[in-house]
Parts: C-alpha cells; structure tokens; sequence
C-alpha cells in the first residue's frame, strides 16, 4: 500500500521507471522524487551504484515538460558515452553533444556537454541558455581538482536561479557541508546519501602466489553498516609479517642518513605499505611480490577474472603487456579473439597504413587478442576506446590502468588489484589515500553479473598488514574546494555583472564556504585560551605588586630584543635574495659559503616561480657545476663582472664545459676580486634605547624582588603563551575572512593597471568596465591567459606562419611531464621563433613582476618542449617522423595537438577580423588531420 502512494504521488518516476528492466534502489527513488517535486538534489554514492539515474530522470523530467536539459562531464570520453546513451532513448534529433572539438546538433532540447563548455556559454550570455530547466553535473566531486575544480563552482554560482541542478558525486565524507553550500548558492536542494555499495566487497593480500583473505571476519566493504565490523586482521598475515621480519630488514622506518634525521628522499612513502627494504632483501625475500604473469595465473584460478591491474605509472603499465605477453598467456578463444579483430578494426579503420606503423599497431592487437591490454592517458583515443569496448563486453580479461582509469568512464572489473600502495604525486612518493583506494576499488564488481567484487593488494617486504586493514576500512573522501579567481573569470564577471555584484558571487564560492566554517572552530579555540588564560594569571598574583605588569615588561624586554636579532638577519637575507632575483646569465659573482665558496659563473639565473626562491645554476673554479641556494649566501654576493654564455651551452656537454671553464679563467683574470663586502650594521639605536628603558623599568618594578618571583613568572609564562597562541588564531582568522574576494581584488588591480579595466566614468563607488583589452581577454581560457593577450596586444604573433604560431602558442600552455626531462634542452624550430619567444618570456617577467607588486602568484614558465612538435604537424609533417622526435606518446602528442589547436581558436576569436585571427585558421586546416582529426572524430 505504501509503494501504492508513492507511486501516485510521483507519477513522472513511476513513468520513467517502467522502461527499466529492474526495480530501483531506496537511494535512488528518494532522489528522482525530490527532482519530480522540483528541487534540486546531491546525490552522493559509490562508484557504480547507479546514481546516473537521478541524471536521466532529469532529461526525462525536461522532455516531458518542454524545457532544455544539459547534462555535463568533466571529460569527452564520458560525454560521448552519456550522449550515445541519451540517443537510444530519445532518438537523435532531440540530443546534442558539445565537447572542446565536437558540436553535434547543439540546439537540440537535450545537450551533453563538457563543463567548460556550460561555463563559457554562461560567461558569453548565451541564447542557447534560454529555456533551460535542468542541468546535470555528472561527477561534481571534480571540483576538487586543482587545475580545473574552479569550473564547477563558476557554473553552480553562475547558472539562473530557476535551473534546477542535480548534481551526481563519488561517495565523499563531507556531503552534508557540501550540500549545505548548495542550498545556499542554489536555494532549495535535497541531499541523498547511499553508502552501499551495489556489489560487496572483499579485501584481499596476495602474499607469493597465495591469495589471504586481509580481515579475520568479514571485510567492513562486504556489509550494509561497515562501522559495526570489528575489522581484526587475518593472523596469517601478521605471521607473515612477523616471520619476514625477522629475515629481512625493514626499512620503512625510514634508514638514517648521516644527519642521523633519517634520509631526506624516501621512495616509499611513510614505509607501512612495504616496498622500502634493501634489494638484496627482497630478492631474498620467500615473500617478494610474484611476477604479474604468476599474477593473472592465481586470479584465473580463484576465478577473479576480468581484472584491472592499477599501476601508478604509464610506463609501467605498457611494460606490463609486454612481460605477460612474454609468458606466452592466452586468455581468450577464438570466437572471443574474431570479435576483439572486429572492434579493434572499427576503431582504427580510419588510420592510414603509415600512421598504424608508427603506433605499433600490431603490437597493441596481439596484446588484445591475447585478452591483454594497458589503458592510460598515453594512449591514442583510439586504442582506449577499443580497450574500453572489449572489456565491457567481457572479451579483454586484464587491463593494466593508472589511477585516471577509476575517474574515467564506466568499466567496472570482478576485481581489482593494486601493485603498490604508494605514488608519486607529482613532489614526492606518498602513500595513497583512504579516498583513493576508495576511488581505485570501487571498480571491482559489476552490477547485475557479478555477486560480490574483488580487491587484491600485493604483498611488498615490510608491509604492515594492519595499516593495509585500517586503509580498507576507512570511507573518508573529504570533498575540498580549488576554486581561485582567474583574470579570465574576472574579466568576464565585471563585464556581466560589475565588479561589485562579482565580489560578491564570488564570497558565495564553495572555497570561501569551507575557509568561513573553519573560523568557527578557530573562534572556540580562542575562547577556551581567553579561559585558560585568566586562570594562570590568577595563579601568578603577587602581594608586592601588579605581577601581570611585571610579566608583560619582561616578555616586552625578550620580544625587543628578538626583533632586533630578525631585523639584523631579516636586512641580510632581503638583500641576499634581492642580489639573486637580478642574477643574468653571464654575470661572475663571489658565492661566500658552502662547497661553491668562491668565484663562480652565472649559468642559469634558476628563477621558476614568484614563490619560489631562485637557485642560480653556476660554474665555480673547480670546474663543477651545481645549483646554489640562497643558504649558500649568508651575505649578498656581488657580481663583479660579466662573460657571454654561449647559446646553446648545455651543462652535459664536456666540450662545451671545458670551454667555458677556460672563457671564465681568462676573464677572471681581468676583473677586480676584492668587491665591497656586506657588513652588517649594529643593533638600531633607537631600539637599543628602549631596551635599556625597558631594563630599568624592570629593575625597579616592587615585584622585581618577591621570593617567589620565579613560580609566579612560570604562571604568568603559561598565560603569555596562550595569549600569543590567540593573536596568532586571530591572523589566521582575518586571513580566512573574505580571502575570495581579496584576492579577486588584487586580480582587479592587476587588471586595471595593465588597462583590461578602467574606473567607469561617473561611478561614486570606483565601479570598473571592461575595455576593449578587456573583452579581447575574456576569450582566452588558459593559465597563462594575461600572458597571451600582452603578446597580442604588443604584436608578438603578426607576421608568423600557421606553423610557426603553432610552435609559440604551444609555450604558453604546454607542460612537460617529469618524465619527459631529457638530456638536452628542447628549442625553437627555428631563428624566427626564437626571436619570438623571447618577446614572449620579456612579457612574462613584465607580468610576473606586476603580478609581485600586487602580491599574486606568478604563472608557469613558457615551456618550449612542444615547439618543434607542433611546427612540424602544422607544417604537414608525417607522424612516423615527429612522434620519435617529440618523445611524447600517441595519446599526449594528440592529445597536445588538439589542446594547441584549442588555444589558437581562442587567440583567432580574441583578434577578431585580424591578420592574426587567418593565420590561426590556418592553424586549424594544418593541425586537424590525420591520427588528430580521427580522435576528434572518434
């Protein structure tokens, strides 16, 4: 009877839900029935769960009513697939599809999109705005990404307050102040919660070839209310464990290094998840993780295959294929192996002959037809798009993926294997997150064919079994914010609503949300000390006097003279780091200190970033080269003199070192080495004369001569503590306060110095305009976007070829991966270019050092490793030649390719009806061909 209501009283989702072939979860009911009511809705829950379906109730809610719906993903292969989806329900006329690259029919009533797209149509006032209803966010939980995360926020804010907006989110511990936050930007919205997992899931620990369950009991993952688990760890295990250890040293707990504070670079993390002992250890070692061939045998046998291998490296991934293919394995029969012919040649039926080779296509089939394969953002679109086909339709039974594969598209697994619990993050090794073994498991089980799913981790010498329990069992996946204020977004926000209705969107951020709930726990913190406080300085009362008076004149006395002591090495520090910052190639400077002291050559000034110090790399009289630290100068050096570095020195050239080495001898013997040395003053007189008056006003304080002087003063010492500790909570609290909109104005003062913006005429309260830089700036989407438009503005671009602009826009928003470091540095393809991109790097220190007076932090570096890339594709070049040079794998070259390509539409929109704008068109006729055209198609 009570379905019976509930069906009557939403009849939209008791329509919609007759076409699926199964009845709905609790979750999702509860979310499709607030929809149908006419809120807004969080839906919250695991990783194949079935959220989509709130999404598509949506669409359905939309169709049925006459108004729009768009439905956004933050990447093109989940686009493509929701919009595939959308087309067999509702037909191919009524669905759009709008990606970086893709416009299919996108007046159509229901849109797919990318987020970007959405939140460049609501910037540019779009008309296709008109009539939208609905919007879905299909994994909102990206904005917690830091290169894009701010996106999301500027659609939710941004977007009409009669759009109805569903947003789909990963499981994530902090739903409720997320969805808190949207209700408070977005008015009415509904949170819904499902920690249930559609499958159950059992941990694993893969110790040799012997597969241990990781929990003595049930796994918390394979039960409804995890938290009622106990959650004790297998005995075998910590048997395991304790057997290893007693044979192999372990050296998590990280060996120490001379210093005796333990060594500096440490290649494993905290050590709890193994991996850290000796080599010579863990090839001795019974336990040693097995070979990934003995891997896929043992998961064979327990039948948990298909499996996704994940390995935190792409490198490693590819050298997976190649070792298992090695052991001769097959996985796959023949009627398995014509269908996988079939998939792979539909998928790569529109690559020539040439360009096939040149990705070692054959290769990449054998692995398939063996049931093997790698996916990861290296790879052609392709060949990804083939992978993920065949292993959703059960035909590829192994697929060894990096983390991006469990942010990606559906492709769930039986099970899922881990290698290591440790990754590079980018800085250095660290363990993995509960939230990311949350992410990276969740894959394991399929919905409606499997009954429980998966997760295998690896055994690795000196793993602590219990750390491995207490990752497993842990659901915690705080969602943070990454939003910062670009000079795009302001831009195209002062030039919407003003700069003071923009201020104000921009404190609604989920980012200033979460920074003005944190000053509510700083504001406890203060009262519990202001509390504290009184009652020691109620302990250090003294019958001679006021004894607080007399604490505060000797914390005054120590507080003055400290000031004294940082304001000596505070003057020679500026002075150090102002003499490194105005280093040039060339320039011969005396280093004071260190294994450098002495004369040396300015090589490479080493300045990167504004918040970063400079770290000069020199040649010093022992022919040595090394990077110097602002350590090394305890007094400023002096540059004495100047020499030419010649163009295209490399430091791993021995000719070229030697030659400068002599160059530096000689010149050496030309120039004065006895420069002025820094001296550094005596302590400022007038705060020596408040010291001695502070002194002798103690002296002569009645409490000066109590006993009991010295407990009192441990008393009062506690109380100055606490309430130093509240002055510091109190700046951390101004800090927190209106931090969006500060910076946001410091971005405004930039833009207003450099003319994107001007003091509109007639405005009491300095309201600002866009001008016509301005508008030229608000289409151009990149973080290097003040960057592009000076060199516009300057000219920097007129007069090159398509090919030639192609190489320069590349060093605005290439960046190379740390793996593609190579031995000699990349350079212009040719003299043109490199007159080029020097105009461009002078623009860049201009800018940065603006951006210094105002207190921003600086953009990226130009990055030239893409150059002679994306010349040689513009220029007609074939793959089979360029894709050796460049060092990049077919996916990032494509993938590059169609993002220089993106960057040059920009600039031709930004110089409208320019000679510029034809060149950038050129671009496009050039660059979108070939293997870059199919992906784009495909």
């Amino acid at each position: 009877m009570a379905r019976f209501r509930a069906r009557q009283s939403t009849p939209m989702l008791t329509e919609f839900s007759a076409v699926y072939g199964f009845e709905f979860d609790d979750f999702q009911r509860e979310s499709c029935a607030h929809i149908e009511a006419g809120a807004g809705v969080l839906v919250a829950a695991p990783t194949g769960a079935g959220k989509t379906i709130a999404g598509e109730f949506a669409v359905f809610m939309a169709v049925q009513t006459g108004r729009k719906a768009f439905y956004t993903t933050p990447i093109k292969a989940l686009s493509n697939q929701k919009y595939n989806d959308l087309v067999l329900r509702y037909g191919i006329d009524k669905i759009g599809l709008l990606t970086g690259d893709t416009s299919i029919n996108s007046d159509a009533p229901i849109v797919v999109m990318t987020t970007e797209v959405l939140r460049n149509m609501i910037y540019a006032n779009s008309p296709t705005l008109v009539g939208l209803g609905y919007v879905v966010m299909d994994e909102v939980h990206y904005l917690a990404d830091r290169f894009r995360g701010s996106v999301w926020e500027e659609v939710i804010i941004g977007l009409a307050e009669s759009v109805v907006l569903v947003a789909l989110s990963a499981t994530v511990s902090n739903a409720e102040e997320f969805g808190e936050w949207l209700a408070e930007v977005r008015g009415r919205i509904e949170i819904v919660v499902s920690e249930r997992r559609p499958v159950p899931l059992f941990q694993h620990v893969l110790v040799g070839r012997r597969l241990h369950d990781l929990f003595d009991d049930v796994a918390p993952t394979a039960v409804l209310d995890g938290s009622k688990v106990r959650g004790d760890v297998n005995p075998a295990l910590l048997r395991v464990a304790k057997e290893e250890s007693r044979g192999v040293r372990d050296d998590a707990r990280r060996p120490r290094g001379r210093s005796g504070r333990g060594k500096r670079a440490h290649g494993h993390g905290s050590g709890s998840y193994g991996g850290a002992a000796h080599s010579d250890h863990r090839e001795r070692s019974r336990y040693r993780p097995p070979s990934r061939a003995d891997v896929i045998e043992t998961l064979d046998r327990a039948d948990l295959l298909p499996a996704i291998v994940f390995i935190f490296s792409r490198v490693g991934c590819d050298a997976a294929v190649g070792q298992v293919l090695g052991s001769g394995i097959r996985l796959t029969n023949a009627s398995e192996r014509a269908e996988i012919s079939a998939i792979a040649e539909k998928h790569v039926a529109g690559l020539s002959a040439a360009d096939r080779e040149a990705l070692d296509y054959d290769s990449f089939l054998e692995a398939l037809l063996r049931g093997i394969a790698s996916h990861h953002a290296g790879m052609l679109p392709a060949f990804k798009e083939c992978v993920e086909e065949c292993f959703v339709n059960n035909l590829i039974k192994v697929v060894f993926a990096t983390e991006t594969l469990a942010l990606g598209i559906n492709m769930p697994a039986r099970s899922v294997v881990l290698e290591k619990l440790v990754k590079f993050n980018g800085e250095i090794h660290a363990d993995i997150t509960p939230g990311e073994y949350t992410q990276l498991t969740g894959r394991a089980g399929r919905r409606g064919i499997d009954t429980e799913g998966h997760a295998v981790v690896l055994w690795q010498p000196g793993m602590d079994p219990r750390a491995v329990a207490g990752l497993a069992s842990k659901r915690t996946y705080p969602l943070k914010s990454s939003f910062a204020p670009t000079y795009n977004m302001a831009v195209n926000l002062v030039g919407a609503v003003g700069r003071e209705r923009a201020r104000s969107l921009l404190e609604q951020s989920f980012a200033q949300f979460q920074s003005d709930k944190s000053v509510v726990g700083l504001a406890r913190g203060m009262a519990r000390n202001t509390d504290q406080a009184a009652r020691f300085w109620k302990q250090a009362e003294c019958d001679r006097g006021d004894f607080e008076a007399y604490a505060r004149l000797r914390a005054a006395i120590s507080e003055t003279e400290t000031e004294a002591a940082k304001s000596r090495k505070a003057d020679k520090r500026a002075e150090a780091l102002d003499v490194l910052l105005k280093l040039d190639a060339g320039d011969i400077i005396h280093v004071p200190t260190g294994k450098s002291q002495g004369w040396a050559v300015v090589i490479d000034p080493g300045i990167r970033s504004a918040n970063t110090e400079p770290h000069p790399l020199v040649m010093g009289e022992d022919r040595q080269t090394r990077r110097l630290t602002l350590t090394d100068f305890p007094t400023p050096a002096r540059v004495v003199g100047k020499m030419r570095i010649p163009k295209k020195f490399h430091v791993k050239d021995a000719h070229a070192r030697r030659s400068l080495f002599a160059a530096f001898t000689s010149r050496l013997a030309d120039i004065d080495r006895n420069p002025e040395r820094w001296r550094p003053g005596a302590v400022d007189e007038e705060l020596a004369a408040r010291i001695a008056e502070l002194r002798h006003e103690l002296q002569h304080h009645p409490c000066h001569r109590c006993p009991d002087r010295e407990a009192h003063a441990r008393a009062a010492e506690k109380a100055l503590r606490l309430e130093r500790e509240n002055r510091q909570i109190e700046t951390r609290m101004q800090k927190r306060t209106n931090t969006i909109a500060l910076e946001f104005d410091k971005i405004c003062q930039v833009l207003e110095s450099m003319g994107y913006l001007a003091a509109r005429a007639g405005s009491p309260d300095h309201d600002l305009r866009v001008t016509d830089a301005g508008r030229m700036l608000s289409r151009i989407y990149a973080e290097l976007d003040l960057v592009a438009a000076e060199c516009i503005r300057r000219g920097v671009f007129d007069g090159l070829t398509a090919p030639q602009l192609a190489a320069v826009l590349s060093t605005l928003i290439y960046e190379a991966r740390r793996s593609e470091f190579g031995a000699k540095p990349p350079r212009m393809p040719d003299a043109t270019t490199e007159q080029a991109l020097k105009e461009v790097r002078a623009i860049h220190r201009e800018v940065s050092l603006v951006e210094r007076d105002f207190r921003i932090e600086r953009g990226p570096d130009p990055d030239v490793g893409f150059a002679r890339a994306a010349h040689a594709w513009t220029a007609g070049r074939p793959l089979a030649e360029i894709l050796p040079e460049s060092g990049l794998t077919a996916g990032d070259f494509v993938r590059w390719v169609r993002q220089v390509l993106d960057f040059a539409d920009q600039i031709g929109k930004a110089a409208a009806d320019t000679e510029l704008s034809l060149t950038c068109r050129e671009i496009r006729r050039g660059m979108l061909r070939g293997v870059v055209a199919f992906a784009a198609e495909s």
